[in-house]
């Protein structure tokens, strides 16, 4: 592949709901400028786009892939991004490395949840967007009613700089309103506008004149003293209009009988701003100084990796968008935060799977490198002299949780460094280790995101894992003072032991911790020696406490009495002792198993508000505050942890997928007693069956 300069690149990311057809526009694309000579379909898993299996195999794009295209001398780098509201982290990783999006809907749909929150991403991060209305020939296809939604669910200076010419079966071309050329079939053959639309054309085209004119002030008053304004004046507002967010531009096709592919390519050149032309971005230096970064070739090279691929045969794919500077194969750079050097092998062009070698890329640009050896997704590279660090984006928080257990002892010894290289690859995805359940869990943003990074750990990496619902972290403690003691006596002939323990355990506030203290035995009852025996003795007990089994926290432990034998007395009869007398003195202090409370806040049309309250009630949730914005409701309350365990899958079964929370621990409370009295037998039931 050819090296292209700054300005001659585009960087563009496809968004919209799932099955709207961004895949199949970008086979579209590739076939018209000669990329493929034959066009894949998503239903054949033949398209570049989506190449890995699991794609292949749900026939949905689960990772942003990378197409660029080559047409009229530019080279248009196309970010193809999943529309399943589960991978939005591959959307948010897409945004913050192109200069523009094109937002594709279904022309019978319209806007669905994946539009909305693709255009709440894009607002977000302030980028450049026009709209392709796709399937333009599928039946009850409607562009007008289409067009008329954007404008209602999204507001702003949304014009159409395209017709269809007929719809549904009907369905010709496009008519291009600045040209004021019609565009027929797959091969986009120019022709005049039919004369049925030659008055909504004009109509159309009144309107797309106005808009551009409302970008440059000298554009303006040339309009307003009712000259008329040229082609090339008016894809200069447009384009001026467009880079500041205040117009949205709507184009139209089909995308399955490739109708409309060229003609958007063309309006993607003309109207779509270059990284020259796009806001300068912004680096930190190791002192905390910060500078401007233009997309300048001659400027210090800064490299944004946004996305790693771990392949158990190539290695680890890195993609890049070089920001500043020019990247060179056979080269070496450094690697920030983790102060390492690295070396650059081939440089290329990733085409889906495919792999373009190039000497260099610009600034601009985007590529991928293989074998970076620390380098993960978010990081810089520079060079050594002159360190740049470039602002990592901010991901949501992972929502839906499961946990997981290795199938075999192999799986085990593997399963902690693989769910590690998984995490590398998608920010969204997190894994830890809950001590107070002892589970290891995954959280992601949903159940198919879950369902494919198990899949993913079976298939790439021969990692085989059992999921389930996972416990809820419960915590015991106690809520008044009681004392109690136990006496440690064992003698089978020989030396035997011997300890006795007196002690009162007192409840601390939230977040107290543990204490333990001995300063009330007086009179040489117990020896100073034996102390941290007891307290070693007590601590055992603290890890899996006496209720069900849960971490015990917050409680005092004043040892004020005990007995000992001057020869049979040893550390491990205190310990015993300890343990013991804690045990029983904790049964007697009210003891109570502790519940995290999780802060939520949930967004859903108002038309969704009442059912969202209803459903929080039953969850034994106390709503905090409530939020109203442009058609949207936002309403924070608390609620148990054990309540939200499956939140993710309900709230989008009752707002149709439109809805959207994100949860946070608040505090702990004690736990109602007829659910302790639930966790409690639970707790006896699991104990019995593993002795």
């Amino acid at each position: 592949m050819a090296n292209f300069t700054t300005a001659h690149l585009r960087n563009i990311a496809f968004v919209g709901h799932s099955s709207s057809g961004k895949t199949t526009l970008a086979e579209a694309m590739l076939f018209d400028t000669g990329a493929v000579s034959r066009r894949g379909r998503v239903e054949d898993g033949t398209t570049v786009s989506d190449w890995d299996d699991e794609e292949i195999r749900r026939r949905i794009s689960v990772n942003v892939s990378l197409i660029p295209c080559e047409w009229k001398d530019a080279k248009v780098n196309i970010l193809d991004t999943p529309g399943f509201i589960d991978f939005v982290g591959e959307l948010k990783a897409a945004a913050t490395v192109v200069d523009s999006a094109l937002v594709v809907l279904d022309s019978v749909a319209g806007i669905e949840v994946g539009t909305e929150l693709a255009w709440g991403y894009l607002d977000e991060s302030s980028l450049p967007r026009a709209v392709f209305i796709n399937k333009m020939d599928r039946e009850n296809a409607n562009f007008q009613r289409v067009l008329g939604n954007l404008r209602e669910q999204f507001g702003g200076t949304i014009v159409p700089a395209q017709l269809p010419i007929g719809e549904g079966g009907d369905f010709k071309g496009v008519v291009d309103l600045i040209a004021m050329k019609a565009y027929l079939g797959e091969g986009g053959t120019p022709v005049e506008i039919p004369a049925d639309m030659a008055d909504a054309a004009a109509e159309a085209r009144l309107q797309i004149i106005e808009a551009s004119a409302e970008g440059d002030d000298e554009l303006i008053m040339k309009y307003l003293e009712g000259e008329d304004l040229t082609p090339d004046e008016i894809k200069r507002g447009l384009r001026a209009g467009i880079g500041k967010g205040n117009i949205v531009p709507v184009l139209c096709g089909a995308a399955v009988a490739n109708v409309g592919a060229r003609a958007l390519l063309d309006a993607l050149l003309a109207y779509m701003p270059n990284p020259t032309e796009a806001p300068v971005r912004t680096a930190e230096r190791p002192n905390g100084e910060t500078i401007q970064l233009p997309a300048d070739a001659s400027g210090p090279l800064a490299v944004f990796v946004f996305k790693t691929i771990a392949d158990p045969y190539v290695g680890k794919i890195s993609y890049f968008r070089v920001v500043s500077g020019i990247l060179q194969s056979d080269s070496r750079v450094y690697s920030l935060p983790s102060g390492s050097e690295e070396r650059i092998a081939q440089v290329f062009t990733p085409r889906g799977k495919e792999q373009l070698p190039v000497p260099q890329l610009m600034a601009g640009d985007l590529g991928a490198v293989t074998k970076l050896g620390v380098t993960a997704a978010n990081d810089t590279l520079c060079d050594k002299p002159h360190q740049l660090a470039l602002p990592r984006p901010v991901y949501p928080e992972p929502l839906y949780s499961v946990a997981v257990s290795p199938q075999t002892k192999a799986d085990s010894a593997k399963m902690g460094p693989t769910l590690t290289r998984l995490t590398e690859e998608d920010p969204t995805l997190h894994w830890r280790f809950e001590p107070g359940t002892h589970q290891t869990i995954v959280s992601g943003m949903g159940e198919v995101h879950i369902d494919l990074a198990v899949r993913r750990m079976q298939s790439k990496f021969g990692v085989g894992l059992t999921t389930s619902v996972p416990k809820v972290p419960y915590t015991e403690s106690v809520t008044r003072p009681a004392a109690d003691f136990y006496r440690h006596k064992k003698q089978t002939g020989g030396s035997g032991q011997f300890g006795e323990v007196h002690l009162e355990v007192r409840p601390l506030e939230r977040g107290g911790g543990f204490e333990f203290d001995t300063s009330r035995v007086f009179g040489g009852a117990i020896q100073n020696s034996f102390f941290p025996s007891i307290e070693k003795g007590i601590k055992s007990v603290l890890e899996a406490g006496p209720i069900a089994g849960y971490p015990v926290v917050d409680v005092r432990a004043e040892v004020y009495d005990g007995k000992m034998h001057p020869v049979d007395s040893k550390d491990i009869a205190f310990q015993i002792a300890g343990r013991e007398a804690f045990k029983k003195a904790f049964m007697e202090a009210g003891p109570v198993l502790l519940e995290p409370i999780m802060e939520v806040r949930i967004t859903v049309p108002e038309e969704h508000m009442g059912d969202i309250m209803g459903d929080l009630n039953t969850r034994r949730g106390r709503v905090m505050g409530m939020e109203q914005t442009r058609g949207k409701g936002t309403i924070t309350a608390t609620v148990p942890a054990s309540e939200m365990q499956r939140y993710a899958i309900d709230l989008r079964s009752m707002t149709q997928g439109r809805g959207l929370y994100t949860m946070r621990l608040s505090h702990y409370e004690p736990t109602p007693s007829h659910i302790m009295e639930q966790v409690v037998a639970e707790a006896k039931r699991e104990q019995q069956e593993t002795e």
